[in-house]
C-alpha cells in the first residue's frame, strides 16, 4: 500500500502531541508558580501532572494504530479532560495542556459525545483566559460567560465545517470510485463491441459474398439457362425441318443466333451488375411488350400485354426486377405448363406498382413443391427472392389443370 504522509503525522501528533503540551504547559506554569499557586497547590499540580505523564504512558502502550477502541479511548479522553480542568483551576497556564481536546476529540469520542467533549474543553479554556478558575470577580464571571460563548461556537463552527468537508471529500471518493467502475464498464463495453463490430463485418462480408452468389445464380438462370433453353428448342426445330422445310429451320435457326447473342451479352451485363439490355434504352412497358412478343414469337404463345395506370419512370432497380419476374413466369409458362394463351398485366397504382402474368397451362399445387436444391432452379423462388430485395411481394395462385397467375407487387420508387 501506498505510504499516507498526512495520516502518519496525525499519527505521531495523537502518540507524541499530548507530551509535548503537557510538557510546555509544565514549565510555563512552573516559570508563574509563585505568582499564581500556593506551595499546597504547586504540590497538587505536581501529582496530578505525575498522573497525567502515566494517563498518556498507559495510552500510549493501549491506544491501537488503526482505530482507538471505543470504550478506552472514551474513558482516557474522559480523564485527561479532568486532568486539564483540575490542573487549569490551579494554574491557567496548563490550559495548554487541555487544548488537545480540540484536537482528537474525534477519533478518541463516537458522534454523539463528540459536541460534549468540545464544550467541555471550551469551559476549561475560557476559564483559563477569564483569568483563572474560579472566576474571583463579577467581571470574571462576565468574562468566562462570553469567552465560553465564543470557545464553544468556535469550536462547534470548525467541527461542524470539518465535518461538511468530510462529507464532501466522503462523497466526491464515492464519485471517483464509481467512475472508476463505470470507466472499467465502459472499456469492457467497448472491448465487447470492437469484437462485435469485427464479428459484423465477417458477418456483413459473408453476407455481401452469399448475397453476391444468390444474384448471380439467379442472373444465370434469368439469362444463360433460358437462352441455351431457347436455342436448343430453336436447334430441334432446325433438325425437324431442315429437310421438308430449308426456309422454315432458316428461321429457326435465325432466330437460334440471336437467342445466342442477346444471353452473351446479357450475361456480361449481369455480371457487372448492369441493367438488363431491354431496359436499357426502353421504358418498362415498352420493354415488357417486346418481351412478351418476342416469347409469343419463339414459342407459338399466344401472348397479350396490358398496361394500366399512369406510366411513370422506375428506379433501374425496380423495372429489372419486374422484367426478370415476367421472363420467368413467360418462360415457366412455355416450358412446363404447356400454355397456349398468357396474360401479362402492368398497373401503376400509385405508391405501387403490380405486374400480373396468368396463363391456361396445366397448373400445379403450389404447397405441393419439393423445397429447391443445389440443382433445381430458381424459378418461384428466384422470383419471391428479387421481389423481396426490393421490399416487395410475390404471390402465386394455382391448380391442377386450371392455369397458373404469378402477381408481383413492389413499391414504386421513380426514377431520381
Amino acid at each position: 500500500m501506498a505510504p499516507r504522509p498526512i495520516e502518519d503525522r496525525w499519527e505521531q501528533f495523537y502518540r507524541y502531541g499530548p507530551y509535548a503540551a503537557l510538557t510546555l504547559a509544565t514549565l510555563v506554569s512552573a516559570v508563574a508558580a509563585d505568582l499564581l499557586m500556593t506551595r499546597a497547590e504547586m504540590y497538587t499540580a505536581g501529582a496530578l501532572v505525575a498522573v497525567a505523564y502515566g494517563l498518556q504512558a498507559w495510552w500510549g502502550r493501549t491506544r491501537p494504530r488503526s482505530a482507538p477502541a471505543a470504550p478506552a479511548a472514551m474513558a482516557y479522553y474522559a480523564l485527561r479532560t479532568v486532568l486539564a480542568f483540575a490542573l487549569t483551576w490551579l494554574n491557567p497556564f496548563f490550559a495548554i495542556y487541555a487544548a488537545l481536546g480540540y484536537f482528537d476529540v474525534e477519533p478518541l469520542l463516537p458522534k454523539p459525545a463528540v459536541r460534549i467533549g468540545l464544550l467541555a474543553t471550551a469551559a476549561t479554556l475560557a476559564g483559563s483566559q477569564s483569568g483563572g478558575l474560579p472566576p474571583a470577580h463579577l467581571m470574571n464571571w462576565i468574562a468566562f460567560g462570553a469567552l465560553y460563548v465564543l470557545n464553544s461556537s468556535l469550536a462547534l463552527f470548525f467541527w461542524n465545517a470539518g465535518m461538511r468537508e468530510e462529507e464532501k471529500a466522503r462523497v466526491q471518493a464515492e464519485t471517483i470510485a464509481e467512475l472508476e467502475r463505470t470507466n472499467i464498464r465502459l472499456e469492457e463495453a467497448m472491448a465487447e463491441n470492437a469484437a462485435l463490430h469485427a464479428q459484423l463485418l465477417v458477418q456483413a462480408r459473408e453476407a455481401g459474398v452469399d448475397d453476391e452468389r444468390r444474384r448471380l445464380a439467379a442472373e444465370i438462370h434469368d439469362t444463360l439457362a433460358q437462352g441455351l433453353t431457347g436455342i436448343i428448342t430453336q436447334l430441334q426445330a432446325v433438325a425437324s425441318t431442315r429437310d421438308t422445310d430449308p426456309g422454315t429451320a432458316r428461321v429457326h435457326l435465325d432466330r437460334a443466333a440471336a437467342l445466342a447473342r442477346h444471353s452473351l451479352g446479357e450475361a456480361r451485363r449481369s455480371v457487372h451488375n448492369l441493367v438488363p439490355a431491354a431496359l436499357e434504352h426502353d421504358d418498362l412497358p415498352r420493354a415488357l411488350g417486346k418481351t412478351v412478343t418476342g416469347y409469343a414469337e419463339r414459342s407459338g404463345l399466344r401472348a397479350e400485354f396490358t398496361v394500366t395506370g399512369t406510366v411513370e419512370p422506375l428506379h433501374d432497380e425496380v423495372g429489372a426486377t419486374l422484367l426478370r419476374i415476367a421472363e420467368e413466369a413467360l418462360a415457366n409458362a412455355t416450358r412446363h405448363s404447356g400454355a397456349a394463351r398468357a396474360g401479362v398485366t402492368l398497373s401503376y397504382m400509385g405508391d405501387e406498382i403490380t405486374l400480373d402474368i396468368r396463363d391456361d397451362g396445366c397448373g400445379f399445387d403450389p404447397a405441393a413443391l419439393p423445397a429447391r436444391t443445389g440443382t433445381g432452379g430458381f424459378g418461384l423462388g428466384g422470383m419471391r427472392a428479387r421481389a423481396e430485395r426490393i421490399a416487395g411481394t410475390v404471390e402465386i395462385e394455382s391448380e391442377p389443370g386450371q392455369g397458373t397467375a404469378v402477381s408481383a407487387r413492389v413499391p414504386l420508387v421513380r426514377r431520381i
